[in-house]
């Protein structure tokens, strides 16, 4: 692993014009000065105006540059450019002084003058402001060594000076101490402010860096102009408007132009985009911060041996040592000596601190419980923590001088190096990365050993790597199984809907999706029910336990075989790659049958036998249907096999969708007419067969849809009763409830108007005890339309053997104390029936219309439907026969004993008006038949004898002796001379229904 190079942020550079132009502007003004001074300015007043005015307004440009920035800016900067500018202040003062003289009055000006005390007072607030500009010493050492460092170049300095030039100046002067003071005062403030320079250029603080440099750089150049200017040489020539008054010109804009430049560089980069990130060649930009660091530590030093080599010249020469320059080189001496010793001292701390601060990270390495490993660039381990015994069970010795690579499990060695190698080449704001794999751990690793899960934290180091590494086998493992768990059945352990989906998903859409006859079997398990009711629940999930294991033995091995919840199943069977048809069918439909042949073998649970069938839907995966179509149709397949008759495979056909999307329409249309109000209420009498009165009404429920088409309940109450969803069954039992409130409220109002045949309302018994229809709903309907007592009679429908039948009995108890009547509706067409006759308390029986229909065709129904009749009268019940839609079902059933009918022989369904009618006329004509009659049956004439004044059954009516009880039946020659006929009769579902 190497590092081929690095990747670094770079601060925009400026956009636009805006940026440049006040470099361009500080350019042109300083090089228009420099050309005018070189040229003489053209005249000698001009000359004097640009060199004192100019130079004094150029001054006090810094020093309003300089004041508005810091009333401006809230910064730790803002002294040092207040005293910046009280520095321009006094400087462009000391012009002003000089022009008023050379300019105004026209005369030289004196020495010492006001214009000496003001650039006197320039340089101690500038050395101020330098310091202020400075890094802060931490300690007060560092305090010591700053000003050290700045004797040491001071006084150098004035060591040098004094030899070569302010020696004879002190001496010669012989005019006024004043003068002597002036012309040495000048020199050392510039050498106290070049020693500050200097010291303070390696020091200077990182933030505003620009701005720092651009005003050391314009003292810079101050100071060096000063130099100049104190020399006899250039001050023995000087006038006003000359070339080195272009450097003190300069000097005033670059420090105007100081403290905004590196402000306006740190809006640009504020505001301006993402860092644009470029390669960078390597190690370049790390190396000019070393050897400034060095120069900075050096400068003290070799100021010092300066002013040595410049004494012992002088010495070496035979010329005389000035005692200014002695003294001044003893103290440089002696705080270089100082400054030794207090460094001493200092790298004593920093060495001990270092010490312990090594034994500290050195028990922390050894300690810890992580393998932390340093890689050299070209993937060498050269250092690694003695943790390495204890997690990866190998020495740290024994992996030292290994390559990183060979340790890798080769599966994640791929996606590892490339990791390592996108991450150094990321940007160095990146500063760590994270990966996983497997390492190789155990005593055997040149033969293979154990692999371990580790997760590394990697960080760069000199162009290599540091790897924190821990064991996480045990977290992966977790995460493995709780993935596992997320995507399997926890009692069978086989895939459960989700993962079962998911490879669906990836059968249709892989490299497999052109291979046909790709299948999903939906299995549904018949009778599981009843094993979890009889046996238990426990016993219920071994069965299913046994069962999941049959099914996975069943399929291939490439296929899948999956628990989708409850006792259901699935199968996905992967093509083959046949192009037939027909084939492929018969080799899909082969597999379902053998796994509905080894889900229907017996099972041994709980030391029972027990059994169950299983319905098995089968859907092909058609080119471009999607992994929910394909189960949807598995699905229907599967519901249509057990509503076929159960332990059956079914193939799916498009038609089941079909009869699905017209059931969901026509749910959705029944939601809608229950929400627009769109049914109506219709009654249909209850004759009663001896005397055709009229002594009941039945309520029944008609939808007329906005097309203007009327639904019968055969129609929609068959969309409504075997629909699925909990949607549906709430629509069925809002209808139900509007049903009832309907027939009470219509009822009461003909109680009012004196018609008081009681309303007959067919209603579930389970609805009775469901949530949907809370405790006193009947009741609160009677009270609130003031409904008589025995106005209401209750037709209990669909006797569940699930019912709880001691619920119910309390209940259907509580409704008789309040004079509600309950029929039993279709007695004889349940097997629970019975039951529900002998502990609910029944007042009328509703015999079952099948049994009605076939009481004049068949003996066997003509002999049950008596018997159910007599028993009836046994216990004193009224019985209503449903569906008597032809006359001779009227004679036979008066015959037997049954007391009431309804049906299309005397009315179909009527509407309010009709109804009322009919009250109001209050009965019905009904067929009679006299005399010895035959019946004829399906099976041959049974000759019977008939008493007189009994009416004879009609034609193909058969007798019995259920039909008078207390005399029998004889057989004999007589025949039926005539028959008994009527007009056509239609079924009720087609019977005419008058409009509302």
């Amino acid at each position: 692993m190497t590092v081929p190079g690095a990747v670094t942020s770079r601060p925009p550079a400026p956009a636009g014009s805006a940026s440049i132009l006040p470099q361009l502007v500080l350019a042109v003004a300083c090089g228009g000065y420099a050309a005018g001074a070189a040229l003489g300015w053209g005249s000698r007043t001009l000359a004097l105006v640009m060199g004192d005015f100019g130079l004094s307004a150029a001054a006090l440009a810094a020093a309003v540059s300089c004041f508005w920035y810091a009333r401006s800016r809230a910064t730790r900067f803002r002294p040092a450019w207040l005293l910046f500018a009280v520095s321009s202040l006094m400087a462009a003062g000391g012009n002003f002084v000089w022009g008023w003289y050379e300019v105004v009055r026209r005369q030289p000006v004196p020495s010492p003058s006001p214009a000496d005390f003001c650039f006197l007072l320039f340089a101690p607030p500038a050395i101020v402001g330098l310091l202020v500009l400075a890094k802060r010493p931490v300690t007060r050492a560092g305090w010591v060594c700053l000003g050290l460092d700045a004797w040491l170049i001071g006084g150098s300095l004035l060591t040098l000076s004094w030899s070569l030039a302010l020696a004879q100046t002190a001496h010669g002067a012989t005019d006024s101490v004043a003068h002597a003071a002036l012309s040495l005062a000048y020199p050392l403030l510039d050498i106290a402010l070049v020693s500050m320079v200097l010291a303070l250029h390696f020091r200077r603080s990182s933030a505003n860096r620009s701005a720092v440099n651009t005003a050391i750089a314009a003292l810079a150049l101050t100071v060096l102009c000063d130099a100049l200017f104190t020399s006899p040489l250039v001050r023995d020539g000087y006038s006003s408007g000359q070339l080195l008054d272009a450097g003190w010109f300069a000097g005033s804009l670059l420090l105007a132009y100081a403290p905004w430049a590196g402000d306006r560089k740190e809006s640009a980069g504020e505001q301006g985009k993402e860092p644009r990130r470029v390669r960078a060649r390597p190690a370049v930009h790390h190396i000019g911060r070393p050897i400034a660091g060095s120069l900075g530590a050096l400068t003290p030093y070799l100021a010092a041996a300066v002013c040595t080599l410049g004494i012992l010249h002088t010495v070496i020469d035979g010329g005389r040592v000035d005692r200014v320059v002695i003294f001044t080189a003893c103290t440089v001496v002696l705080a270089l000596v100082v400054r030794q010793g207090i460094m001493l001292m200092d790298n004593i701390s920093l060495t001990q601190e270092l010490a312990h601060k090594e034994n500290h990270f050195r028990s922390l390495v050894q300690g810890s419980s992580d393998v932390i490993m340093i890689a050299a660039p070209n993937g060498v381990l050269r250092y690694v923590s003695p943790a390495a015994a204890g997690v990866y069970g190998i020495e740290a010795d024994e992996l030292i001088g290994s390559r990183l690579a060979s340790l890798i499990h080769p599966d994640d060695l791929g996606g590892v190096m490339h990791e390592i190698r996108r991450f150094l080449a990321a940007p160095e704001e990146e500063t760590t990365t994270r990966i996983e794999c497997r390492f190789r751990a155990g005593a055997g690793r040149a033969a293979g050993g154990r692999w371990l899960n580790v997760e590394s934290t990697v960080k760069r180091h000199h162009g290599g790597l540091i790897l924190n590494s821990r064991d996480v086998t045990e977290r992966v493992r977790l995460q493995a199984q709780l993935r596992h768990n997320a995507e399997h059945d926890p009692l069978t352990d086989l895939p459960n809907r989700a993962l079962f989906t998911e490879r669906v998903r990836q059968a249709l859409g892989g490299r497999r999706s052109t291979d046909p006859g790709t299948a999903v079997l939906f299995i549904d398990l018949d009778g599981f029910k009843a094993v979890n009711d009889t046996v238990g629940h426990q016993a219920g999930d071994e069965l299913l336990v046994h069962a999941a294991r049959r099914l996975q033995d069943s399929v291939r091995s490439g296929d899948t075989a999956a628990r989708l919840g409850g006792d259901e199943f699935a199968a996905l069977i992967l093509g083959d790659g046949g192009r037939d048809h027909a084939t492929r069918q018969y080799r899909v439909h082969e597999i379902a049958d053998r796994l509905r042949i080894a889900l229907s073998h017996p099972y041994r649970v709980s030391g029972t036998e027990v059994r169950v069938a299983a319905s098995i839907g089968v859907a092909f995966a058609d080119p471009g249907i999607t992994p929910g179509d394909l189960m949807r149709n598995a699905d229907l397949a599967m519901y249509r096999a057990k509503a076929g008759g159960k332990n059956r495979v079914e193939l799916y056909v498009p038609q089941m969708q079909a009869e699905v999307v017209r059931r969901a329409e026509l749910t959705g249309r029944l939601r809608a007419a229950l929400e627009d109000g769109e049914f109506t209420l219709l009654h249909q009498p209850v004759v009663e067969l001896g005397s055709g009165r009229l002594t009941a009404v039945a309520a029944q429920a008609r939808w007329r849809s906005a097309q203007g088409t009327l639904f019968t309940p055969a129609e929609f109450l068959r969309v409504s009763q075997r629909g699925r969803s909990r949607d549906t069954a709430g629509r069925s039992a809002e209808l139900g409830r509007w049903l009832l409130e309907k027939a009470v409220e219509q009822a009461a109002e003909r109680h009012r108007a004196g018609q008081t045949a009681p309303v007959l309302v067919r209603l579930p018994a389970r609805r009775l005890l469901d949530r949907t229809m809370p405790m006193g709903t009947v009741e609160a309907l009677l009270t609130r339309h003031r409904l008589p007592s025995g106005g209401l009679l209750l037709e209990l429908s669909e006797s569940d053997p699930q019912t709880p039948l001691d619920e119910l009995e309390l209940r259907l108890a509580a409704l008789r104390r309040l004079g509600v009547r309950i029929a039993l509706d279709a007695f004889g067409g349940g097997y629970a029936a019975i039951n529900a006759l002998r502990r609910l308390p029944v007042d009328v029986l509703k015999i079952d219309r099948e049994l009605v229909d076939g009481v004049v065709d068949s003996v066997r129904l003509y002999k049950i439907t008596a018997g159910l009749l007599r028993i009836a009268a046994d216990l004193g019940l009224q019985s209503v026969a449903d569906g008597v839609d032809r006359p001779e079902q009227v004679v036979a059933l008066r015959a037997m004993g049954c007391t009431h009918g309804q049906g299309s022989a005397f009315s179909g369904p009527l509407d309010e008006h009709r109804l009322r009618r009919a009250l109001a006329r209050g009965d019905y004509p009904v067929p009679r038949a006299g005399g010895l009659r035959e019946a004829v049956l399906a099976g041959g004439p049974l000759p019977v004898r008939i008493p007189e004044g009994r009416e004879a059954l009609p034609r193909r009516a058969v007798g019995s002796a259920a039909a008078y009880p207390g005399e029998s039946w004889e057989s004999g020659p007589e025949t039926v001379s005539e028959a008994v006929s009527g007009p056509p009769i239609r079924s009720n579902s087609e019977t005419p229904v008058p409009p509302t």
